[in-house]
Order: C-alpha cells, then structure tokens, then sequence
C-alpha cells in the first residue's frame, strides 16, 4: 500500500508522514510537495507536486492507493482549482481513496468566509469524484496562540474581536493522529467529521495559558472593525482581513460546534491545557 501526503514540507503535512512513518513504515509513504528539497529530511520517497498542475500531479499520484489533500494556502478562487487538479489526478490514476482536509468556520458574514466556503466547494468535489473518501474539518490550530504568548506578555494579555464566543482548538499533533487515522481504516470512509478539542473562550484561553507559562495575561475584547483595522496595519490588507474575520467567526459562534474528534481518533481528544503543556515542554 502507497499512501501520498500532499503538502509535506508544511506543518501539518509533515506532522501526518511522521505519524503514519510510525503506523505503516516509511517504505508505503510517499510525501508531495511544490518544492521537493524542503521535503527531503522526512525520510521518506518525495515526489514534485504543484497544485497548479494538473499534469505534475498526474505523474506523482502513479502506484498510489491512497491520497491525503491538504488545503492550499492559496486565495479562495484559486484553491478549488487547484484541489480539483489533485482530485482529477487521483482519479486519472485510479487512487482508491482520498482524505481531505478541510475546516470549521463560518460559511457567511465574515471575512474568513470565502476561505470557508472554498473548503466545502472542495468536500463537495470530493464526494463527487467517485472515489472513496473521508473529511476532516479542522478546528484552529492553538500553535500560533502559543508562539505569540511573548507578545502576548509585551502587550498585557490576549486583544481580539472574539467578545464571550468559544473556539473548538486543537494542535496539528492531534489532527495528524486522526487524519492517520481516516487514511488507515476504511470504515470511516463515506462522511465528514469535525476534528477538534472541546470550545473554549478567550478569556478560558487566557487562565490555560497563565497556568503552564505563569504568566498574567487577561482577554481584552475590541470591536470588529476596530481589530480588523489593527491586523490590516499590521499583517497587510488581505491577511489583516482574513485573521480578524476568523475571530469573528468565533464571536458569532460559528467555531463553537460538537466534535467528532473520539469518532475517528478511537479516544477523546486531549485537554487544551493538557496540549499547552506538551507544546511548553517541547519548547523549554
């Protein structure tokens, strides 16, 4: 058995080879990515993958059962184009199933929405490819949180939109843990799962991360407009957008969904304080 991780020079992807090195021997992995040198310290067989192409993707997807589609970075009208080269591509090549990763968030009325709305245009052409396949949706990564926690201190504590709205977090460890688990075990094929931790607000955020780091951050929530304006001079117009239309999505409570985490992965899901910890250790 061949299974094909795109996108394995990025995090997640990287994280998803590591786990199924672990499970099925990194002779049956096979890692795709755009630039193959910054693929290469996996350890594994890599192959040159553009989303762009169609025509690259058909030739990295030979001899492979199995395919893991990890969603591009891309602008929204560009990714479902390219998720559809991959798709076409596995289909050309005859791959048995295909695991997408996909995300929680609001389909409507923020700026994070056409990101959102790409995402399920993609599950949608998934499930009509005639292919086998599963889906994850994702929950937000708790990473970035935690490698800001320096600027976080300068600051005096965490400032967003999000008002008293809950977020399912998870960590890219777990979510390769579980995608590992949908490539690997065929009856959970068929269906989409939302793959996160328990929610939690800001503020909740705020006393997890003051237990492990001790320090004395608090949550102080702004309005909308008022954070999308402090992230567009920050981080630029588009991604100043993107990243405050995310918090609005968690203050209108679309980030605040039941998790299908124990479903996929065979147990729960761990703590947020409990993956705070883990990162604290693997940091210090």
């Amino acid at each position: 058995m061949k299974i094909a991780v795109c996108s394995a020079s990025g995090q997640l992807g990287s994280a998803i080879v590591n786990q199924l090195k672990a499970q099925i021997g990194a002779e049956q992995v096979i890692g795709i990515a755009r630039t193959p040198a910054k693929a290469e310290k996996l350890g594994i067989e890599i192959r040159k993958g553009d989303y762009n192409s169609l025509e690259e993707f058909k030739v990295a997807l030979k001899g492979v059962n199995k395919v893991l589609l990890v969603s591009g970075m891309d602008a929204p009208e560009k990714r479902i184009p390219q998720h559809r080269n991959v798709i076409e591509a596995a289909v050309y090549n005859g791959v048995g199933k295909i695991v997408y990763t996909s995300i929680i968030g609001a389909e409507k009325d923020t700026a994070f929405s056409p990101i959102v709305q790409s995402n399920r245009q993609t599950e949608e052409d998934v499930k009509n490819s005639g292919l086998s396949y599963a889906i994850g949706r994702n929950g937000i990564y708790i990473e970035p949180d935690l490698e800001y926690i320096e600027t976080y201190k300068k600051e005096g504590g965490i400032r967003n939109c999000a008002g008293d709205g809950k977020c399912v977090y998870t960590s890219r460890d777990e979510l390769a843990f579980a995608y590992s688990r949908l490539l690997l075990h065929d009856q959970l094929e068929g269906k989409s799962y939302n793959l996160c931790g328990p929610a939690i607000s800001q503020a909740e955020l705020a006393v997890l991360i003051n237990e492990v780091y001790k320090t004395n951050l608090n949550f102080q929530s702004v309005s909308v407009e008022s954070y999308r304006r402090e992230r567009q001079a920050a981080l630029g117009d588009f991604l100043g957008t993107v990243i405050a239309g995310i918090y609005e999505g968690i203050r209108n409570g679309a980030n605040d969904v039941p998790s299908n985490y124990a479903t996929v992965a065979g147990r729960a899901h761990k703590s947020i304080l409990e993956i705070v910890r883990d990162f604290y250790q693997c940091q210090n």
